[in-house]
């Protein structure tokens, strides 16, 4: 019989405080992820992959070290036991490195659909063609399909450290995206829709398909528009995507090494009062939520921005014990081959009350951005960002025409600050999310 992955971590950490760490973790992950493409009606991809791991962190000395292994066998385990405490004498010494103690109960969560693995494949199959389906018979001007497809995984975490941590937990997720072509006298525009949820039940193949169709439909016959300054609206995904951005920048981590736009702001005005930006780690019903972080600390409800105010960030174990303040329990993990890094869990902008049509209703001239190119390319230490985009023509509160070919510029604190409107409609793409947002004014370069 196998033996269970808390033993095993149990048995891990007592070895590595044998063989002379001072303080040992041990981190399991099980997981298995399954992922289906469908294009023209046939099946493109289907892919099963399982992985499993053991990641050993020791600290000897206040050395950190650090070994993984796929490898689960008694002699294997010996050897990246071995290899964690020979790492630790190559790292300099640093007061600050320790593991935490038992902190508290952990959230209770529901994080486990035991539909996703009962439902057959099969019907996956058919999920992802039905999202094409939908696609093609929304507008014969959807000509091609990039990709239709269905994706879920099912995990397991497994954690004990020498101080008394020893806890696991299982999970499962799923979700369907469509992203696709429309065509018409020659122009092409793409249409992308995603959902992702803890649940199989709530995945709606039909709403992805008609979402995605609908906005590469929408963007046909796009065109610039003059050089102006206007009022500027960003659909939640666009919101999301400057998220993107500012995540990084409320990291302890970034902070501590001087590459924050936010450093030394704590308690200042960063942003409209109508922005409050939270990380919630034990969020019911979260892509990202778990009972504790990748250190066996409890997850958390953080408000790290509250009407525009910066209340404070994102800490792991080392960057709270740096700051002499308790960790966020946002000490995260890519894989039981990374140590715990500062991350966010379910990183949102909380929503507003207004609905998102009554943000346009009075805008007399405007953009609607549904599309921006180069996001990567911000800088999340100046805050400064230049991209491409393309939306939607707002004019007397009205949509009236699609628009591409156009630049935004400026920098996020300015962008945040001059938010004076926040939509009802809080949207997740995986673990980030923000509703509806409207900008005062912003410029736009176009012919």
């Amino acid at each position: 019989m196998a033996i269970s992955f808390s033993k095993l971590a149990g048995q891990v950490v007592d070895r590595a405080q044998k063989l002379g760490a001072d303080q040992s973790e041990a981190f399991l992950i099980k997981s298995k992820d399954l992922t289906i493409d469908v294009r023209d009606g046939q099946v493109e991809t289907l892919k099963l992959a399982e992985d499993r791991g053991l990641g050993v962190r020791v600290f000897r000395q206040n050395r950190i070290g650090f070994a993984y292994t796929s490898n689960l066998e008694n002699s294997a385990l010996e050897q990246i036991i071995g290899q964690a405490l020979a790492n630790s004498d190559k790292t300099s010494p640093d007061q600050f490195n320790y593991m935490p103690k038992p902190g508290g109960p952990y959230a209770s969560l529901d994080l486990f659909d035991p539909a996703i693995e009962k439902v057959a494949v099969e019907d996956k199959i058919d999920l992802a063609k039905t999202i094409e389906n939908t696609a093609r018979t929304f507008d014969k001007r959807v000509t091609i399909t990039e990709r239709s497809s269905y994706f879920d995984a099912e995990y397991e975490v497994t954690l004990a450290n020498s101080l008394g941590i020893a806890a696991s937990y299982r999970g499962t997720y799923c979700g369907c995206y469509a992203d696709l072509v429309a065509e018409e006298n020659g122009d092409t525009q793409t249409g992308f829709a995603i959902k992702m949820t803890l649940n199989y039940k709530d995945l709606d193949p039909t709403k992805v398909g008609h979402e995605a169709a609908e906005k590469a439909v929408r963007k046909l016959g796009a065109k610039t528009v003059n050089t102006q300054k206007a009022v500027i609206v960003f659909d939640p995904y666009i919101a999301t995507g400057f998220l993107d951005v500012v995540a990084p920048a409320l990291s302890a981590e970034a902070v501590q090494k001087g590459k924050s736009l936010f450093g030394g702001k704590v308690g200042q005005k960063v942003a409209s009062d109508k922005i409050t930006i939270v990380d919630y780690g034990a969020m019911p019903g979260g892509i990202a939520s778990s009972p504790f972080d990748g250190e066996g600390v409890p997850t958390s409800k953080t408000v790290l921005v509250q009407n525009g105010e910066l209340k404070g960030f994102l800490h792991n174990t080392y960057t709270a014990a740096k700051d002499g303040v308790m960790s966020t329990g946002n000490g995260t993990r890519g894989s039981f081959k990374s140590t715990p890094e500062v991350g966010t869990t379910n990183f949102y902008i909380e929503p507003g009350f207004t609905n998102p049509d009554d943000l346009i209703k009075d805008i007399t001239t405007g953009l609607y951005i549904t599309d921006v190119m180069g996001m990567h390319t911000a800088n999340p230490i100046s805050g400064d960002f230049s991209v491409g985009a393309a939306g939607i023509w707002i004019e007397n509160g009205r949509f009236t025409k699609p628009v591409r070919g156009v630049a935004i510029a400026g920098n996020i604190l300015d962008l945040l600050n001059e938010v004076e409107g926040v939509g009802s409609d809080l949207t997740f793409f995986g673990g980030k999310g923000a509703p509806t947002l409207r900008i005062s004014r912003m410029s736009i370069s176009g012919s």
